[in-house]
């Protein structure tokens, strides 16, 4: 179990960043999902264990990609786990029937993930364990919000536009871990990797082909956009048309880690090395700026 889980002492920022501040390449690396600071008083609220609290967690994906800052591409990633504020969703997206009190009239309860307990304060993990006993009150999502999605999602604005000021374009990919029984849309197909793009709506072609063919080319089953096309920051933050492309790439967890006991086990070296050989190849594509720039970033 990682020494983060139940940390009595709070981060400072939300998230962390790995490689140079100054932008020396046109992209960045991102793991929303990989957080695993999980504060001592939620573990109280929670009816879960620790093993159990971390089925959503996509375990060590940040040090899984952390060799991308050496090849110039810095990686940012969250702190605190999906479990108790996640990232990867629109800033209140939430359950109405997980809270003591009314949503605000902003909050969107109605998405498919909210209405399954996965919204930005899940009331699920993976697998559909309920996180809570019972309702929870509305003023501690809130709380959540305010002091980890929004400065994430800052830090995560002004990366990009920084890098699109100084390239005329940026590149982010977005990574994650889906688990071993993940399949595709066709029959008995389980991928080792998903590449995600929206069904080509949130960066240039040039980039998902590479991926493809690159991990094909090793002897990996790939799979487009499906079952993961990409979330919240694929889809809102991927405008190509304005200079601003994301892919989302999904690893199967089983390449890497035994995910009953949340641990690494002796695949991850050699799927390390894989993911950075996949930055390289993808830093490798030349992608044409565009025309004009209007902050792309907000």
């Amino acid at each position: 179990m990682d020494e983060r889980v139940g940390d009595e002492l709070p981060p400072l920022r939300p998230f962390s960043l790995l490689g140079r501040s100054d932008p020396v390449s046109p992209f960045l690396f991102n793991s929303p999902h990989s957080g695993r600071f999980y504060p001592k008083s939620f573990l109280a609220q929670s009816q879960l264990d620790a093993t159990e609290i971390r089925r959503s967690e996509d375990f060590m994906i940040d040090m899984l990609f952390a060799g991308v800052a050496e090849r110039g591409a810095p990686l940012l990633s969250a702190v605190y786990p999906r479990a108790y504020v996640d990232v990867n969703r629109e800033p209140y997206e939430l359950e109405a029937k997980m809270f003591r009190e009314p949503l605000p009239g902003y909050a969107n309860s109605r998405s498919i993930r909210a209405v399954g307990g996965l919204g930005t304060v899940p009331r699920i993990v993976s697998e559909g364990r309920p996180i809570y006993a019972g309702p929870i009150a509305l003023a501690e999502a809130l709380q959540r919000i305010d002091r980890v999605y929004v400065p994430y999602h800052e830090a995560l604005r002004q990366r990009l536009a920084t890098i699109h000021a100084q390239f005329g374009y940026a590149v982010l990919v977005d990574c994650h871990s889906m688990p071993s029984s993940a399949r595709n849309a066709a029959p008995g197909i389980r991928p080792d990797f998903v590449i995600g793009d929206r069904f080509g709506s949130s960066c240039a072609p040039e980039l998902t082909d590479r991926a493809v063919e690159m991990l094909r080319r090793r002897g990996y089953c790939v799979t487009r956009n499906k079952p993961y096309a990409g979330g919240f920051i694929t889809e809102h933050y991927g405008r190509p048309q304005a200079g601003l492309h994301v892919m989302q790439v999904e690893v199967n967890r089983g390449l890497y880690m035994n995910e009953e006991a949340i641990r690494l086990h002796d695949g991850f070296e050699s799927v390390q090395a894989l993911v950075e050989d996949l930055a390289e190849a993808l830093m490798g594509v030349s992608i044409a700026p565009p025309i004009a720039f209007d902050e792309a970033a907000e």
